[in-house]
């Protein structure tokens, strides 16, 4: 199963990892991120925050990236959500998961989603801070993680 998702509403972890495993037997890994609003963000505290995105664009984009993993790795399946819309400190916001026959292969698809969809996914993200509001500017720390995969 291949699943890319972008919703406003939560969802369940152990739902999500449950269907990714159900029907495969040779699935001996499966490895996951979950992104969550944090409290603080570049020295202020965060009240909230709001993302947006482009429809139909972002899906493409996530399906793209999925498709760019299942051509590294022999993926069995993985699920990519997204959500959009206002959330606060503690929200999960992402969740990348990937399962595989070997652990391996599996830690590194789900980091290389995870680093491609923090640069090329079309997200844009606005924190609540005491100063205001303030649109969030993607971070070199991003790039550089997906630059390591280019050398792979």
């Amino acid at each position: 199963m291949i699943e890319v998702r972008v919703q406003a509403g939560d969802f369940d972890l152990g739902h999500e990892l449950a269907r990714l495993r159900e029907g495969d037997a040779r699935i001996g890994a499966v490895v996951s991120f979950v992104g969550t609003v944090r409290d603080m963000n570049d020295g202020a505290a965060v009240s909230a925050m709001e993302l947006e995105h482009y429809p139909g664009m972002t899906e493409r984009a996530l399906q793209d990236i999925v498709e760019q993993a299942q051509a590294r790795w022999p993926l069995m399946g993985a699920i990519v959500i997204h959500r959009v819309g206002p959330l606060k400190p503690r929200d999960q916001i992402v969740l990348v998961a990937v399962a595989c026959a070997h652990r391996g292969e599996a830690f590194d698809a789900c980091e290389f989603i995870i680093d491609y969809l923090k640069t090329d996914a079309p997200f844009w993200k606005k924190e609540d801070t005491a100063d205001g509001a303030r649109w969030v500017d993607a971070r070199i720390t991003d790039d550089s993680a997906k630059a390591k995969w280019v050398a792979h």
